[in-house]
């Protein structure tokens, strides 16, 4: 019996009724056997419509899980997600794949028997990363030991690398596996991953020399081609152009948008280091790779006599050094080949058709054992010991069966006959173990079994493997016949042996319309899921399957140890024919039947909604289709023919006993009398219901959803009731806490307050007692009596100071410091003026810091010297006292280069008659000029200026001093101007000469001429004049306070 879950968690029974019960006309039912009209196909299809627009991809058919391909990244599959569906009933939250692997895992654990879980469907429906997500789920979630993490990641990076040798893009999918896969994952007693084991079946070979149009090869060429470094390539002599090699162009597709082939390969690498492939390895591989692409290059010509040789020798040369093998016995082993005759040997030449084969044949043998060699190889990878597999240490099993699904092509050949025939046998143990699984829970509970109808399709397997009459021995048979053998003799061989049977028709049996869509190369069975008509040209040749004797000699003497271990000498001893490929492979899936039976199936049904792989996109044909194949109407008539709904009696109790007084809120008596007082109590029929020993079985969905309808409706006043009792229980258990908290807080504050006014008197006392102390003893020296009361006065005048510092350089007030602070309160007094007067010099301006200087200038020369100087501190010098405009353009071109730095209107008095002449006084950086209007009329340099004379009166008189016995220089200078002080101030400084300024009380001399002095007197009178006085001096009147 399947293992439902666990029903009680901590005491309490679980809720194990779907939640979306009542959602279900918006999002369909989450189990098909819930649908009312079940024998509907049109109706089943819409369930999977409405489950897949809303991105429910996931739908169950009892214990079998369907599975749509979404086309598209779904946040269903992180880390929480499995940990929701983990150790979670099977039916208590929505359908899953991590659901159905969880399951898996518990039943494995509880009932101690070997499980598997069964993958099907079309290519490109998903089966690849449904496996994947199974093993990723059982990786993350089961118990690991610290040597267990890296068979966790082995067995995770195996997928990678059997996609790259195993997989290829087809028309169908760009990553569909193109081998049959079966893993089995160990687990030991306490649940954890302890080993695993892969059996691969039917690779298709055929597709290493020839590809459909808009098909590839296998991903691994491509992978190397783009992703492989240079000295690798170089190594194996290849170019990174797929055009270059005929193997990879038939298909006309060498890339492809959605696959990366570059990332790929650095996954594919990465993924056989974690493997525990060893470098050396690795190249051998790579090699062989190598080799089969120059392989395909190698081609052939036709002598005059029919004899073939190669054309291309660099190519047979590169793929001789790559095999490891002898070139010249390569050569020979292509061209000719070795019979054997009444116990002689004979070598016979091959015809061009011969040679092409065998180069091919010996391409598809070499890639296929080496495919072998790499699953045989990461099984050891996987097996902790060498015999773990089958061991009988007591290690309990979970298989994954990821085989391809019914096909139907275009043109059905060979391998989609063999395909077909796995699905026929896989079809057959699903129905007897699905009704094995029914009959043993119906005989558990104590139910009656009734006889269920299905189609047995017994007689198609029969019909295909039946020992002398089935179609693989007929097809053996032919192809060991002696004498000329075809294709249409297999065929006519098929119509005399089988012609007869219900499910199989060809061309020469069927009726007039059925001949008209078949042609005469074709016979058709009647499978279970449909009819498929096979051409069967080139089944002869795929089911030999042979390689030359000669061709083998020559691989079994190869250098490359992977090539010597697929090719063991004894095939080339033992005379005896090998099996034909349909045996193997009939023989191979009769082994897999074994395991399947011996284990508990769990089985995932894969569907593709649409051929263009879009996001959203639902082809009502094409899943009608693909329903019909993976014969999902044949499960659910199989499931549905007794009851449609069970569940265990305290799960359906704990659901709907709110609907029954007698129940409700709680039943205390047995679980089948409370679930028999709920249904009577729901007016349930007799019809429509069954009580097992542990289960209720109910026969129609209709009750359920009456019985879910009902509950929907009760949950209001189901909700009102527990709010108020909530609430009524929280505000109690509230105010307790409250309370309680209350008292805690308030006698922890008076305790706290009580100590805290004892330590601040006990704080008091002591400070009031060294302040005491400290008075005393305050003119001692500082000690331990009078430390804290200094302190005290310190930091007392500190903070007073700090209140009352100075706020300008002009503010000389200061607070009178205690005696023991003087010094220091001078140190500070010193400090704090020169901070501020740094402070304020960083706030002056540049222009008033020039104002500065000259007012500064002004001072040392004026002050105390001259009446007038006192007016003058208050108004500002200016740069100029002329505009621009005033300066003649003349005199600015004959100054050249030399600027004027300041101007001013001024007076000259000549020399000789003191006769007053209006002058410009315009001073440069380095000489002074005397202009009238646009002429100048006398250059006085600074460095011959010899001093500068000014009285101590208000007037305006300046008198320049300079050489008489220079021509140039004129003499000096006698000027009068009414910005005296400014003048004078900016002469000096521009001169350098403030050393040179004469402030004179009485009277002022100068030179006539060199031989010849002036006297200018100066007396005090009411207002200012200037005449020429007696004696020849000039005198000059001028108040003694007066601006100027």
């Amino acid at each position: 019996m399947r293992y439902q879950g666990r029903e009680v968690d901590e005491g309490r029974v679980r809720l194990v009724m779907e939640s979306a019960l009542t959602a279900r006309d918006r999002v369909g039912v989450q189990d098909f056997v819930l649908l009312e009209n079940y024998n509907s196909e049109a109706t089943f299809i819409e369930n999977l419509r409405r489950r897949f627009r809303e991105n429910l991809i996931y739908t169950y058919i009892g214990s079998v899980l369907v599975s749509v391909n979404p086309y598209k990244e779904l946040e269903i599959y992180s880390k929480q997600q499995m940990e929701r569906y983990r150790g979670v009933s099977f039916y208590e939250i929505s359908p899953h794949i991590y659901a159905i692997s969880d399951n898996t895992y518990r039943a494995m654990r509880t009932e101690r028997r070997d499980q598997c879980i069964l993958i099907s469907g079309e290519s490109g429906a998903g089966k690849t990363e449904a496996s994947k997500k199974i093993l990723l789920y059982y990786a993350v979630t089961c118990p690991t030991k610290d040597h267990m993490v890296t068979l966790g990641d082995r067995l995770l990076q195996s997928n990678p690398v059997l996609e790259a040798f195993g997989n290829a893009k087809t028309l169908r999918n760009d990553n569909s596996s193109r081998f049959g896969k079966y893993m089995d994952i160990q687990f030991d007693f306490k649940g954890a991953t302890m080993g695993g084991h892969i059996l691969n079946y039917l690779l298709e070979k055929s597709r290493v020399v020839h590809q459909n149009q808009g098909e590839r090869n296998f991903h691994i060429f491509y992978q190397l081609l783009d992703g492989g470094d240079d000295d690798l390539l170089n190594t194996l002599n290849l170019e990174r152009n797929p055009h270059s090699y005929r193997y990879l162009v038939k298909g006309n597709c060498p890339r492809v948008s959605s696959i990366s082939d570059k990332n790929s390969w650095k996954v594919v690498r990465k993924a056989l280091e974690v493997i525990g492939f060893t470098e050396e390895e690795v190249q051998k591989l790579l090699n062989i790779i190598g080799s089969v692409l120059h392989l395909g290059n190698t081609l052939f010509g036709e002598g005059e006599e029919g004899e073939t040789y190669i054309t291309t020798e660099n190519q047979l040369s590169n793929v001789a050094t790559l095999l490891g093998v002898d070139g010249s016995a390569l050569k020979e082993a292509l061209t000719h080949k070795k019979l054997t005759a009444k116990g002689e040997e004979m070598i016979s030449p091959l015809n061009f058709e011969q040679a092409v084969s065998a180069r091919d044949a010996l391409a598809k043998a070499v890639y296929g054992r080496t495919f072998n060699w790499l699953v045989e190889k990461i099984n050891q990878s996987l097996a902790l010991k060498a015999d773990i597999y089958h061991s009988s240490q007591g290690a309990s099993v979970i298989g994954l069966l990821d085989i391809y699904g019914f096909e139907v092509l275009q043109l059905n050949s060979f391998e989609q006959f063999c395909i077909n025939y796995c699905n026929e046998k896989l079809q057959q143990l699903f129905i007897e173990l699905t009704l094995k699984s029914e009959q043993e829970e119906y005989e558990t509970e104590g139910i009656a079994w009734e006889t269920v109808q299905y189609f047995d399709n017994k007689i198609i397997c029969d019909l295909i493997e039946e020992k002398h009459r089935g179609i693989i021995s007929i097809l053996d048979e032919e192809c060991l016949r002696p004498g000329e053998t075809c294709d249409i003799s297999f065929l006519e061989k098929l119509e005399d042996t089988v012609g007869g049977h219900p499910h199989f028709i060809t061309h020469k049996l069927a009726n007039g319309k059925t001949r008209r869509v078949m042609s005469r190369e074709e016979f058709r069975l009647l499978h279970y899921a449909g009819e498929v008509n096979y051409n069967v040209n080139g089944f002869l040749d795929k089911n030999n399957d042979l390689l030359n004797r000669n061709l083998k000699e020559v691989m079994c003497q190869s250098e490359n140890q992977i090539l010597s271990h697929c090719f063991r000498r004894e095939e080339v001893i033992d005379q005896k024919r090998p099996e034909m490929a349909a045996s193997q492979f009939k023989n191979s899936l009769m082994k897999l039947m074994e395991i399947l039976m011996s284990k508990e199936p769990s089985y995932v049904r894969c569907i593709k909604p649409n051929d263009a792989k879009q996001p959203g996109r639902f082809d009502e044909v094409l899943v009608r289709h693909q329903v019909k194949y993976l014969g999902l109407m044949e499960n659910l008539r199989v499931r549905r023919a007794g009851f449609a709904y069970r569940r265990r009696f305290e799960a359906f109790l704990q659901r709907y006993k709110p609907l029954c007084p007698e129940t409700w809120p709680n039943w205390n008596g047995k679980l089948a009398d409370g679930v028999s007082a709920l249904v009577n109590h729901l007016g349930y029929k007799a019809e429509e219901y069954k009580l097992g020993r542990s289960k209720i079985f109910i026969r129609f969905p209709k009750t359920l959803f009456t019985t879910e309808d009902a509950l929907e409706a009760k949950k209001p006043e189901i909700a009102v009731t527990l709010q108020k009792s909530w609430r009524g229980y929280r505000e109690r258990a509230k105010y307790q806490r409250i309370r309680h908290a209350v008292i805690v807080i308030q006698s922890a504050w008076r305790g706290m307050k009580g100590r805290r006014r004892a330590k601040r008197r006990r704080e008091a006392v002591q400070l009031i007692r060294r302040f005491i102390k400290g008075f005393i003893y305050r003119h001692e020296e500082y000690c331990d009596e009078n430390d804290y009361f200094l302190d005290h006065v310190r930091y007392s005048f500190l903070k007073n100071l700090r209140k009352n510092l100075p706020k300008s350089v002009l503010d000389k007030s200061w607070p009178t410091p205690p005696a023991l602070l003087v010094e220091a309160s001078d140190h500070l007094q010193r400090l704090h003026m020169r901070n501020m007067v740094i402070k304020y010099c960083r706030r002056v301006q540049p222009e008033w810091k020039k104002q500065m200087m000259q007012k500064v200038v002004a001072s040392e020369i004026f002050k105390d010297q001259k009446y007038s100087y006192p007016h003058s501190v208050g108004r500002l010098f200016l740069d100029s006292r002329l505009e621009r405009a005033q300066i003649s353009l003349k005199v600015l071109q004959t100054l050249g280069s030399e600027k004027v730095q300041y101007g001013v209107s001024v007076i000259k008095y000549d020399r000789r008659g003191f006769k007053p002449r209006p002058r410009q006084l315009l001073l440069t950086n380095t000489f002074a000029v005397l202009v009238d209007r646009t002429k100048i009329k006398q250059r006085m340099d600074y460095a011959a200026l010899r001093g500068i004379s000014v009285s101590s009166l208000c007037d305006g008189m300046v008198v320049l001093h300079m050489p008489c016995e220079d021509n140039k220089q004129k003499g000096d200078a006698l000027l009068h101007c009414s910005h005296v002080i400014e003048l004078v101030t900016k002469l000096a400084m521009m001169a350098s000469k403030t050393n040179y300024v004469n402030v004179s009380p009485g009277s002022i001399r100068f030179a006539v001429s060199r031989t010849k002095e002036g006297i200018i007197d100066f007396i005090r009178g009411p207002e200012l004049k200037v005449a020429k006085g007696k004696r020849g001096h000039l005198l000059v009147t001028a108040p003694p306070s007066s601006a100027s």
